[in-house]
């Protein structure tokens, strides 16, 4: 009868069935499974949470205007999906190791990546930015969904060295249906090795809407696999949070993994090389910017007395001064020698690379280039 009356892709995309504690007015609402992994969270946390938020959001535009004015080869957009980021990275232990995608920038902002590090690779000056055992996330991963892998094998790991660390795999609704994120929920239950997946389901995999390839929530997927899961507003900080500490205690006691799916929404492109207004109508941006995540937490903050016009000039103040470190960084800067490219591809020497490093050499010899030195 359900069938008949709701068509299952439309429960796919519902948001009125995920788990929350502000909705999207920024009234705080009561759940049984959620209250009590945020007894402890107090108006000073949510301050913090609001601020982390605020500031991914505009390092975010800033990194848009950066590759907009030439800066950046290609920025992946993160306006809408705060919450989940902040609020799962606040809910893990410091030496707890996360694996981002490409679009992750909360997690890393909450990690302690400098402002440098978040522009440097996509302005072509680095293979990679941050020491990901400095801050315990890994260099984000643009192959989709490589990381689900990636972060079984360090859970895997963990569980021989016997430690009490979890891995984190965070990855978009279209990654949930390629290989690489059904094989490592395989290993993982098998294993029941201590990770986490974390799905952000934005709603649109660059142009095709979620409903196309779930026709259910993509949450009750886990359970085939043997994996507990929870489906949450994703644009709520607070059960983003709670539903962290549910997942991570589950892992950590040596239960095996969990799976979170975080219903949010991407408001911008899927990267700046994509036009979002071919595919998509103004009513549903609409219909999501009154679910916007910084919005309904400022609006629980105001009802509280803990959000005035000083604490908005502080996040602010902190957000300029970030940005303004981002973009000194990466504007100007002098393009690297060409021979660099070869340097830290391997640990150790390797004659492959010495080799090959030679023959780019001899060829921009040919042109009376200097390659530089690295």
């Amino acid at each position: 009868m359900t069938d008949t009356l709701t068509p299952a892709a439309a429960r796919s995309t519902d948001t009125e069935d995920v788990a929350r504690l502000l909705d999207h007015t920024g009234a705080r609402v009561a759940d049984e499974r959620l209250d009590p992994w945020i007894a402890d969270v107090d108006t000073a946390m949510l301050r913090q949470l609001y601020r982390d938020m605020a500031l991914t959001r505009r390092l975010d535009a800033e990194g848009v205007a950066l590759q907009r004015q030439g800066h950046l080869g290609l920025w992946a957009p993160a306006q809408g999906q705060e919450a989940v980021q902040v609020g799962t990275a606040w809910a893990c232990h410091d030496d707890d190791f996360l694996f981002p995608s490409y679009r992750e920038i909360g997690i890393e902002l909450v990690r302690g990546v400098a402002p440098a590090d978040f522009v440097m690779v996509w302005h072509g000056a680095a293979h990679s930015s941050y020491d990901p055992f400095a801050v315990h996330v890994a260099n984000p991963q643009i192959i989709i969904g490589a990381q689900s892998l990636h972060a079984v094998g360090y859970a895997m790991g963990i569980q021989r060295d016997g430690g009490d660390q979890i891995a984190v795999a965070y990855f978009g609704d279209g990654a949930s249906s390629q290989g690489d994120v059904n094989e490592a929920m395989v290993f993982a239950a098998s294993y029941g090795s201590p990770v986490v997946f974390v799905c952000s389901n934005n709603q649109w995999a660059i142009s095709e809407p979620v409903a196309l390839q779930a026709q259910y929530p993509i949450a009750g997927r886990a359970p085939g696999f043997g994996i507990p899961s929870m489906r949450i507003d994703g644009n709520d900080v607070l059960a983003c949070v709670a539903a962290m500490r549910w997942a991570a205690d589950h892992a950590r006691s040596g239960e095996g993994p969990a799976f979170i799916e975080a219903v949010t929404y991407r408001m911008g492109p899927h990267t700046t090389s994509d036009d979002p207004t071919r595919y998509r109508d103004t009513d549903e941006l609409d219909h999501w910017r009154a679910r916007d995540p910084l919005g309904r937490v400022e609006a629980y903050l105001r009802s509280v007395g803990a959000f005035d016009d000083a604490f908005q000039q502080a996040v602010t103040a902190d957000a300029d001064r970030f940005t303004a470190a981002m973009r000194s960084a990466v504007v100007g800067i002098a393009p690297p020698a060409p021979l660099r490219v070869f340097d830290h591809v391997y640990a150790e020497p390797h004659s492959g690379i010495d080799e090959q490093r030679a023959q780019f050499a001899a060829y921009l010899d040919g042109f009376g280039t200097d390659g530089g030195v690295a």
